[in-house]
């Protein structure tokens, strides 16, 4: 599986939600509705954190976390 077709899927899933969907990466923050954020910061084998804040909130970590998984990305969903 290719990592072009998670970052688009990633990306797409998370336009169809109002709430605010942000990937960190070490020290980075992305806007995973930004596909161009996404290409350079999903290498491989890394662990991420999704910061999702907003009224859909609930049904987007819910959503994005299956993309995740379904390319084994690490990803832990952080609840403030």
């Amino acid at each position: 599986m290719s990592n072009n077709a998670a970052i688009v899927e990633i990306s797409q899933t998370a336009s169809k939600f109002t709430s605010s969907i942000v990937l960190q990466a070490d020290s980075k923050y992305i806007d995973v509705k930004s596909i161009l954020g996404l290409f350079t910061t999903l290498v491989g084998g890394q662990a991420y954190e999704l910061h999702v804040h907003g009224p859909d909130a609930e049904e987007a970590k819910k959503a994005m976390s299956e993309v995740f998984a379904k390319y084994n990305l690490n990803v832990k969903m952080i609840s403030e």
